[in-house]
């Protein structure tokens, strides 16, 4: 084993352990397009039914690195004041597999003649198994992993708030605001009382014209758990002939990110960011990978007279 290949096996143990407590909410760099996967609030906010697919390979070159496909799709009903919308995310650590589905609803008031106040309810399930069996050092005398958590479900219930106009939004959530996550947890003095930690998010954007054929959006997330310091996202978008997406973000302590977004059609849109690690983790990885495409239903019934801002 070379020197570098034996710095990767300790490296790589606090990273999956940061991941898998910390870092338990899915991780993607376009939030700012698909919204709902941070904020159950954000069901409805468009008037037509939208939705996305997005494919995420973290890591590249790392064994066992997260893995994670999701698809979202929300609109309104009851004239506007709710909105349904639905998710399934699929992530992979390692040996572990989280499969989880929700239901989000959420209900709006008209704050001003522009803008609106939405709030959000998610409720879903997330199905987790793992094959410990697989991992290279595995003790099954380990009293953490006495019990049998190869496969577990768990209830989650989450809220949030979300408002906007036309160019700006902000939005506050707690994903997982209350996970039945008895069943995997244990009784030992150096494990973690419950499993599930509360995630806060804080998102926000606005758009700003800057000429006739470009926009500027600017947006910004912040992730806060308690005794973990907050990861912050920054990004810029440009915005060109209401068609091209260009960005760049930096994620605190982790990553400068490229992103780009192109709109194909009124109901099509495909988009891809790249992130280039900035850990420790640059030495042994090429960066993270993530694509998604757009699809949106019902434009052709109504006059849509400004393009997709978020």
């Amino acid at each position: 084993m070379n020197s570098k290949r034996g710095l990767l096996v300790p490296v790589l143990s606090v990273v999956m352990a940061l991941t898998s407590h910390a870092q338990q909410e899915v991780m993607v760099s376009q939030y700012m397009f698909n919204g709902l996967f941070l904020n159950p609030a954000y069901a409805g906010s468009h008037s037509y039914v939208s939705s996305s697919l997005l494919h995420r390979s973290q890591w590249m070159q790392v064994e066992g690195a997260p893995r994670t496909a999701m698809i979202a799709v929300d609109g309104p009903v009851m004239n506007n004041r709710m909105g349904l919308g639905f998710t399934m995310v699929h992530d992979q650590i390692g040996v572990s597999r989280d499969l989880d589905m929700a239901a989000h609803y959420s209900y709006k008031i008209r704050v001003s003649d522009h803008s609106q106040l939405a709030f959000g309810l998610r409720a879903g399930v997330s199905m987790y198994s793992a094959s410990l069996s697989e991992l290279l050092y595995w003790d099954a005398n380990d009293q953490v992993f006495q019990n049998d958590i190869s496969n577990a479900t768990v209830g989650k219930f989450g809220f949030g708030l979300y408002w906007y106009d036309a160019t700006t939004y902000v939005g506050l959530s707690v994903p997982t605001l209350y996970a039945a996550d008895g069943s995997i947890t244990t009784d030992v003095n150096a494990a973690y009382d419950d499993y599930f930690t509360q995630h806060y998010y804080l998102h926000a954007g606005k758009i700003i014209p800057a000429g006739d054929q470009f926009d500027v959006k600017p947006s910004v997330l912040v992730k806060y758990l308690p005794e973990v310091p907050p990861q912050v996202d920054v990004n810029c978008h440009v915005l060109y002939r209401e068609r091209i997406w260009l960005g760049v973000g930096y994620r605190t302590g982790d990553a400068i990110v490229g992103m780009m977004e192109y709109q194909v059609t009124p109901q099509m849109r495909i988009g891809y960011a790249y992130d280039m690690t900035t850990s420790r983790l640059r030495n042994y990885t090429t960066g993270s990978h993530e694509v998604m495409l757009g699809l949106d239903f019902g434009r052709d019934l109504i006059r849509i007279k400004t393009p997709r801002y978020f």
